[in-house]
């Protein structure tokens, strides 16, 4: 069951004929120039529509990478462009700023139904230190502020946190739909199944902790594997082992078996001596990585236990690839458990961008009940902690 979301919505507010001050989460993948992924642009696109039918102007603006507080051209927000033109019509207008003179006089000439995109509002070093003088800027462009940016959420930023101190905020669809749908995992159907992989066990620790009483298997690959199987005494070669997260990974370990988690960790692995993509590859057992290797996939007999693990399962979460995913060679532990979970008949929730990545790569994703926008905003809702993002909202 969900739980309610307990902010104001979009939904709440009276738009028609004003300007909406949007924070989408825009920061999408980029390959010579172009958005190579467009599911975060895709996900923002049915709360622009609700303001733009309602006869609202509206200013989207969005972090992208780290530029940290610099003008970082391979970092501009502009190829978002064309995919707003080509979903929400022609006359898009673009700022090559996020505040200033030029800025206000395009928003100023917005007309009812009409977007505007700003630039980058990582160009600006006030952006992270959320400086009132930056937030006060961007809150002038609008009469109301709208977060939909639930993979920011977790960011106390000025377009984030400072300009609904300014402006009456109120949260997106997307936002909505995120903390619902997540809030699910928080009491899941059972049997509930958790996957997670990923390179780092640093990051992940805290939501592994929390999500143990309400899970009843949890399924560890990718690098962070390599950290739990040190734990245990295996010998893992030249993978990357966090040693000062050892301790951290035994006593999770102990903290599922008191509470009779069945913790899964690979059995075989795909090993190289290289980190390369055309690295000669063998499959070992665990325990037995050569020396001179580090493993690059979860092994076959690895993907089976795996896989039969989400077999009767009424919820799964999956966060984080199993292996070096972006490399065809080492993707197959990834694929396959993709192939599981779209095919298993639990409500399942994927977050992560190159959980969902494999997905769309297999034609997978429109089979998964909810593809969460959020990376590291997801983990740390499960994890229990407060959004600043969210918390600055107003209250139903």
């Amino acid at each position: 069951m969900s739980r309610p979301f307990g902010k104001k919505t979009v939904r709440d507010a009276a738009i028609e004929g004003r300007t909406v001050l949007l924070r989408v989460d825009f920061n999408v993948p980029l390959a010579r120039r172009q958005v190579s992924d467009d599911t975060r642009v895709t996900a923002a696109l049915p709360t622009i529509r609700h303001c733009v039918d309602r006869g609202a102007k509206v200013v989207l603006c969005s972090h992208l990478g780290r530029p940290g507080g610099r003008r970082v051209p391979s970092l501009s927000l502009k190829p978002v462009l064309p995919l707003l033109e080509a979903a929400v019509g022609p006359g898009v207008l673009w700022s090559p700023n996020a505040i200033g003179p030029g800025t206000r006089r395009i928003v100023a000439g917005l007309k009812q139904g009409q977007v505007a995109l700003l630039e980058n509002t990582r160009f600006y070093p006030e952006e992270e230190r959320n400086e009132a003088v930056f937030a006060r800027a961007l809150a002038s462009l609008g009469d109301i502020f709208v977060q939909d940016a639930f993979g920011a959420a977790h960011r106390a930023h000025a377009s984030t946190v400072g300009v609904a101190r300014v402006l009456p905020a109120v949260a997106g669809l997307l936002l909505e739909r995120e903390v619902v749908t997540l809030g699910r995992l928080l009491e899941p159907e059972r049997p509930s199944v958790a996957i997670v992989g990923g390179a780092k066990v640093a990051g992940k620790l805290g939501v592994l902790g929390s999500i143990l009483p309400r899970v009843d298997r949890l399924l560890i690959g990718g690098g962070m594997a390599n950290t739990f199987l040190a734990a245990l005494g295996h010998s893992v070669g030249t993978s990357t082992v966090e040693a000062e997260q050892l301790p951290a990974a035994e006593r999770l370990l102990a903290e599922a078996r008191r509470l009779g988690v069945e913790v899964l960790l690979p059995l075989d692995l795909v090993v190289a001596a290289f980190f390369l993509p055309e690295a000669d590859a063998r499959i070992v057992q665990v325990g037995q990585v050569p020396d001179g290797h580090m493993a690059l996939d979860i092994g076959p007999l690895t993907v089976e236990r795996f896989v039969g693990a989400l077999r009767g399962a009424r919820t799964v979460f999956w966060n984080g690839p199993l292996g070096v995913a972006e490399w065809e060679r080492f993707a197959r532990g990834t694929a396959a458990v993709a192939r599981a979970v779209a095919e298993s008949e639990a409500f399942r929730v994927v977050g992560g961008g190159d959980s969902i990545a494999a997905l769309r790569a297999l034609g997978l994703d429109r089979r998964i009940d909810h593809l969460s926008t959020g990376g590291g905003a997801s983990l740390e809702f499960l994890e229990g902690k407060e959004l600043p993002g969210i918390a600055c909202l107003e209250d139903a």
